[in-house]
This record gives C-alpha cells, sequence and structure tokens, in this order.
C-alpha cells in the first residue's frame, strides 16, 4: 500500500501565509492559537490546512508536519 508521503509526484508551491501556518502548526500552535498570532479566525486557519493537505497529499496534521520537515517547508 503506498504511502502517502511518498506519494507526491511534483513539490507544491506554498503561498508565504501557508507555510507561516504551517510553522505554526509545526511549533504545537492550536488553530486557534494560530490565527490568533496571524491576524485570522481559526476557520481560515483550517481552510489554510485544507488546501495544505490537497496539494501535499497528505491525509491529517500528523502526515502534513512530517512532510513540511522532510521536504524543508518550514523557515
Amino acid at each position: 500500500m503506498p504511502d502517502a508521503l511518498n506519494t507526491v509526484v511534483c513539490e507544491p508551491t506554498l503561498t508565504p501565509r501557508e507555510r507561516q501556518v504551517l510553522t505554526l502548526l509545526a511549533g504545537g500552535e492550536t488553530y486557534w492559537g494560530i490565527g490568533r498570532r496571524l491576524g485570522i479566525s481559526p476557520h481560515t486557519v483550517d481552510t489554510h490546512l485544507r488546501r495544505l493537505r490537497d496539494k501535499t497529499g497528505t491525509t491529517n496534521r500528523t502526515q502534513l508536519v512530517v512532510l513540511a520537515i522532510q521536504r524543508g517547508y518550514l523557515s
């Protein structure tokens, strides 16, 4: 069975905001905490993370953070 972290065919392009959200998520922030720090709603944080999961082919936050670490997406 293919591993979701290895199925990404090309490197997705992440927006600066997606990188910010991803970095804060990897640092342990909650959706509410990310939103508070960036001045956006938790719903908008969720939207960014759903788009990131779609772009990367991951299915959950943990896979997304692991992939981000492996591919050097975190600032």
